[in-house]
């Protein structure tokens, strides 16, 4: 295929796009101290961000890949703060098992109690699907407030979720929000250090995680 440009693609093969990629994150990475799942996940943040700083940055709880498979295979369910992750996943890996992908900051109940109390919905929204779920992976990737209210819960014994991945972007709380779920001890996670994140790498952890849970 001729795309009439100076440049020619390596290839249009969409496989080989994939591999080609990996190949080239794991020459620039070089050595680090990621287990082999963990890379997986890791090099999957790499490959959606372009960004090594970011990839070097994840923090992923020993205990996160096991307890992420582990919620997948017994059907829980997703909990995504916005939208764009709900979209972005791989939904049908999680529907095999049972469970499903859930976004609830558009809700017509949150957006009124949101405005009541003059709180975020990404707060409500929180509130709402600890009250609706048990357990369950909450993936954040927008909203610190999200994640600062899910944290609150779990200290306060009202949610206790199987796995948090938690990498919110922004320029205010999002870096201190992810400092506050690295030192929480109830709950299994993956995070990342700094202002850095977003739905598109927190979708790449997600479904990194739910391909290890259909290869294991």
């Amino acid at each position: 295929m001729d795309f009439k440009t100076e440049f020619k693609p390596l290839t249009i093969d969409p496989d080989k796009i994939y591999d080609y990629s990996f190949s080239i994150i794991a020459e620039e990475m070089g050595q680090h101290d990621f287990s082999e799942d963990e890379w997986k996940i890791v090099r999957r943040v790499i490959h959606a961000s372009a960004d090594f700083e970011l990839g070097r940055s994840v923090i992923i709880h020993p205990d996160a890949i096991r307890a992420g498979v582990e919620a997948i295979r017994n059907g829980r369910h997703v909990i995504a703060d916005v939208q764009m992750i709900e979209s972005g996943t791989g939904k049908a890996r999680f529907q095999k098992y049972g469970g499903d992908v859930h976004c609830y900051i558009s809700d017509e109940d949150v957006a009124i109690e949101a405005k009541r109390l003059n709180q975020t919905r990404a707060i409500i929204s929180m509130q709402k699907a600890v009250k609706e779920n048990e357990g369950g992976i909450y993936a954040i990737g927008n909203a610190p407030t999200a994640l600062l209210e899910l944290i609150r819960l779990i200290k306060e014994g009202k949610a206790k979720p199987d796995l948090i991945i938690g990498m919110p972007v922004g320029f205010v709380s999002a870096a201190e929000s992810k400092a506050e779920l690295a030192k929480i001890t109830e709950v299994p996670f993956i995070t990342n250090v700094g202002r850095k994140g977003g739905s598109t790498v927190t979708v790449a952890a997600l479904n990194a995680i739910s391909l290890l849970a259909d290869q294991k």
